[in-house]
């Protein structure tokens, strides 16, 4: 358990620094790989690049938020830490793709540590009715990270060598590690538990296996088929697993309490939704109405304004109207968004595209606060670990989930266009503003607009479900120190 000696300003200052790191790097790696490809070549490994950090993030996450619960939250940290910046520097140093697939690999080790844990942290540190604060400062976190990110690659590509995208996390990560060290105070653990390495070994394979069906798909029918496959057999070899093991890795009876299962389905389907905004809101923009990169940016950027000021309004609210209220709140603006971007068509203002945005980023803001603490809430110190875990995966698997299903969707309209199917060339070159693909009345351009409404409708449909899940979310009653157990 926590110390109450611990300097809690100061270790939320080395959370954020962490949390930082951590999304810059998302969207900064991002600005930088066509140079890195570029120089790298072997062009057809480039999606693997983002692809195996991202599956390496979400199948290490809840195993290192079942080991904060044996070990500490400390030692975890400083471990994902040095697993991060050790990789960073070995990806600068990348001398070919595959090299630089396996140490963003190795990043996404690091990072499936350090974020669940993190937050596990503010939850010791604070009590609900101050951590919802904590969590909107972390939010802002995030939306900053995301605007800075690109700025600060587009900054390196042109200024330095390409290697200080990934150097540049170094001294960020050994400022946040130092502050652990010295401010972050745990009670000795007295506890033993035995570890389920069977069980971690089958969860990381089936996640794995899932993730790559999700994400590589280009690959051939069979391709996809092996990757289900695996997926199918690992996973119920895991339930088999942990329903038998005497300390499971993934705590079943956690995972399925009320509680925190609707909770996580509602973050999980939100996920879904955010996804689909960030990937398919600025081609609307820019193709079917017809503006500029700089105003589809625009549109996107209320998201970023609407998260943190959604989290930021949900802790300062809760105490005085409670979680469940907030959350449902926040699942009710969701969907009223996405409704916005259901009725664009090729006439509309973008002003209503950014209205769509806002709303959905502000009912994000105010599901994902109010669901961690609820989460949080319901379990003590042993479990806490665990539970925030799930949340952070839930909230990782949506999104890639999201961007298969919707981009499948979008594939199917492209496909089964009045016009007769759209090929990569000519979407392709409606993108870059080449062939009159932009004129008005343009086959092609209309066929876009009309998959790209299709796929605002599944987003659509998928929002009114978070209604339904944060409906079947029971009301939080107040924890006290005495139920958090060492």
């Amino acid at each position: 358990m926590t110390n109450p000696s611990s300097n809690r300003a100061l270790v939320i200052a080395a959370v954020m620094a962490s949390m930082a790191m951590i999304a810059i790097e998302a969207t900064i790696v991002s600005t930088a790989m066509p140079q890195i490809a570029a120089q790298l070549g072997q062009l057809n490994l480039y999606s693997w690049v983002f692809s195996s950090f991202l599956l390496a993030q979400t199948a290490m996450t809840v195993v290192f938020g079942k080991l904060s619960d044996i070990y500490g939250r400390k030692p975890i940290i400083l471990f994902g830490t040095a697993v991060f910046l050790i990789a960073s520097v070995l990806a600068g140093f990348a001398w070919s793709m595959p090299s630089m697939i396996a140490f963003r690999l190795l990043q996404g080790i690091g990072a499936g540590a350090i974020q669940p844990v993190i937050m596990t942290v503010v939850g010791d540190l604070y009590p609900g009715a101050e951590r919802g604060k904590v969590q909107g400062y972390l939010a802002s976190v995030w939306a900053l990270s995301a605007v800075v990110g690109p700025l600060l690659g587009s900054i390196i590509v042109h200024s330095l060598p390409w290697a200080w995208v990934f150097w540049i996390n170094v001294p960020i990560g050994i400022m946040s590690a130092v502050g652990f060290i010295i401010y972050l105070h745990e009670e000795k653990q007295t506890r033993t538990a035995s570890i389920d390495f069977l069980g971690a070994g089958l969860f990381a394979v089936a996640i794995s296996a899932l993730m790559i069906a999700l994400t590589e798909t280009e690959g051939t029918t069979g391709y996809l088929f092996v990757s289900l496959a695996i997926f199918l057999v690992s996973f119920v070899l895991f339930i088999w697993q942990e329903r038998r093991a005497s300390a499971p890795m993934v705590s079943l009876e956690l995972w399925l309490k009320r509680p925190i299962a609707f909770a996580n389905t509602a973050v999980f389907l939100a996920s879904m939704a955010i996804m689909g905004l960030t990937t398919f809101l600025p081609m609307y923009v820019q193709t079917v109405l017809n503006r500029s990169p700089l105003v589809a940016g625009f549109t996107l950027t209320m998201l970023l304004v609407g998260w943190p000021s959604g989290g930021t309004f949900a802790s300062r609210m809760f105490p005085r109207f409670g979680l469940r209220p907030l959350m449902i709140a926040g699942s009710v603006f969701v969907p009223v968004g996405a409704f916005l971007l259901v009725l664009l068509t090729p006439e509309s203002s973008p002003v209503q595209a950014g209205a769509g945005s806002l709303l959905m980023g502000f009912g994000m803001g105010l599901l994902n606060i109010s669901g961690l603490v609820i989460i949080q809430e319901n379990v003590g110190w042993s479990e806490r670990g665990s539970a925030t875990a799930s949340n952070v995966f839930s909230r990782n698997l949506g999104s890639t989930l999201g961007a298969a299903l919707l981009g499948a969707v979008l594939t199917y309209g492209l496909a089964n266009s009045v016009a007769g199917p759209i090929t990569s060339d000519q979407l392709r070159d409606l993108l870059q503003g080449v062939g009159g693909g932009l004129a008005a009345g343009s086959p092609i351009r209309s066929a876009l607009q009309h998959a790209l409404h299709m796929t605002f409708i599944a987003m659509f449909l998928i929002t009114a479900l978070i209604i339904v899940a944060c409906l079947c979310v029971p009301g939080v009653t107040k924890r006290t120190e005495a139920v958090q157990e060492s």
